[in-house]
């Protein structure tokens, strides 16, 4: 399979690492300095784009792909409020759009675990949940896409909960979350439901990005031959 990398940090190298042990090739790679080549001509041939880039250039580099007909795995975050754009584009030219907020095995096991957890907690009205996420200082986005993911869980198993709040103070039917920015970390996730007499904690902490990007590199795998919109639960087969 031959693979364009769009963005080219530590991500982009870990996965092009990964890729390359799998067999594959990379024919195309895009970082600030060319950012003109992302462009048709330099999609010629390339079976598959993914994509970890910056929130203000991913669209635009969704986009570009699509126009090639080059299907796109992506785990950019900070830009979901245009993904009904994107899926929409996908579908018009008639290609695939892979996203997911991470991409790692563990992370996605955590997400179910954290929404059976939500589910059994919403009856304890004395255990009152909150979030805090740890990652290295180049992020940008606050609160993380994992974050939002987990949050959502949440809010979808717990009605009495309405919306989530980072950084901020909240009221009763608010989820607070906690962002914060140290060194070079690679990804820390935590909920905490706290009660005046105990604390239940689940926390999920990534040594490294391996698996992040190996689970990029499985989903443009996965890609080959299809057409519209997936996320990891399709690649994992969660329902």
């Amino acid at each position: 399979m031959k693979i364009a990398l769009v963005g080219y940090g530590q991500m982009g190298k870990e996965i092009e690492k990964i890729a390359i042990r799998r067999g594959h090739e990379i024919a195309l790679i895009i970082d600030m300095d060319n950012h003109d080549d992302l462009n048709k001509e330099k999609l010629a041939g390339v079976d598959v784009a993914i994509e970890f880039s910056r929130p203000e250039s991913a669209v635009g580099n969704y986009k570009k792909c699509f126009e090639g007909k080059v299907p796109v795995v992506s785990g950019t975050t900070g830009w979901l409020d245009k993904l009904p754009e994107i899926i929409e584009e996908c579908e018009k030219n008639d290609t695939a759009f892979f996203y997911a907020s991470n991409f790692s095995l563990g992370v996605n096991l955590f997400f179910e675990l954290n929404k059976k957890l939500a589910k059994l907690m919403q009856s304890f009205d004395d255990y009152k949940v909150r979030m805090n996420e740890i990652h290295h200082t180049r992020k940008l986005d606050a609160p993380s896409g994992t974050a939002i993911t987990l949050a959502e869980g949440i809010l979808g198993e717990n009605p009495k909960l309405t919306s989530w709040k980072c950084d901020q103070e909240t009221t009763a039917n608010e989820l607070p979350i906690t962002a914060e920015r140290i060194g070079d970390v690679p990804g820390t996730h935590e909920v905490f439901y706290e009660s005046a007499i105990d604390n239940i904690t689940i926390r999920h902490e990534a040594y490294n990005r391996k698996g992040f990007a190996t689970g990029a590199v499985l989903a443009a795998e996965f890609l080959a031959g299809k057409k519209g919109f997936y996320g990891m639960n399709d690649l994992l087969n969660i329902e």
